[in-house]
């Protein structure tokens, strides 16, 4: 009886078939070390190497029933190690583009998270120094800044000549423009540096 080294390519895979377990040893013993060299070669990697390797041979058994080789059983192998590195490789170009895409989001969430706790505590500085205001300067001020009242609009509302509503306005600009000024200098120094 012949011994299963000296059987062919197409022999084993005939074997193969029929689910000889001898004959996809034999199939393991004669390619993997090939198949790992040229995997390593496009990879670059030993250990990614054998995990390519390894993956084709378990798909070999496992679809043994159903494998048709076109050509051979050895240009099957080279085309199922080639077609898994691609795969790979593309996989690989995904994940990277996903994580960096990521990476993008998580960036520019944390600088728009930045950027609203400093808008909410300017809002906050702002809105003490307005109500540091004389009673009569601020409700002038707000009606003319948070409402968008014209002069006009002010003095009739609260019975004042436009002239006083004018003075008020611009009394407030006076006191709240150095304050305001020094707290925005603060701030941008303290964040941006």
């Amino acid at each position: 009886m012949m011994s299963y080294n000296q059987f062919t390519d197409e022999e084993l895979a005939d074997l193969l078939r029929n689910g000889d377990h001898k004959a996809y040893t034999v199939i393991f013993d004669r390619f993997y070390g090939l198949l790992f060299i040229h995997a390593c070669k496009m990879l670059a990697n030993e250990d990614e190497a054998k995990d390519v390797v390894q993956e084709l041979f378990e798909i070999l058994w496992t679809r043994r029933e159903s494998l048709f080789f076109e050509h051979s059983l050895s240009a099957y192998l080279y085309a199922g190690i080639r077609n898994r590195i691609i795969n790979r490789m593309e996989h690989q170009q995904v994940k990277d583009k996903y994580i960096n895409s990521l990476r993008n989001f998580i960036d520019c969430d944390s600088y728009l998270s930045d950027y609203q706790i400093r808008e909410r505590e300017m809002k906050k500085i702002i809105e003490r120094e307005i109500s540091a205001l004389p009673a009569k300067m601020r409700e002038v001020f707000e009606l003319s800044r948070k409402e968008y009242l014209s002069y006009k609009q002010i003095a009739l509302k609260l019975q004042l000549s436009e002239q006083t509503v004018r003075t008020h306005v611009k009394k407030a600009l006076r006191i709240l423009r150095p304050k305001l000024t020094l707290v925005v200098y603060l701030f941008l120094i303290y964040f941006l540096f």
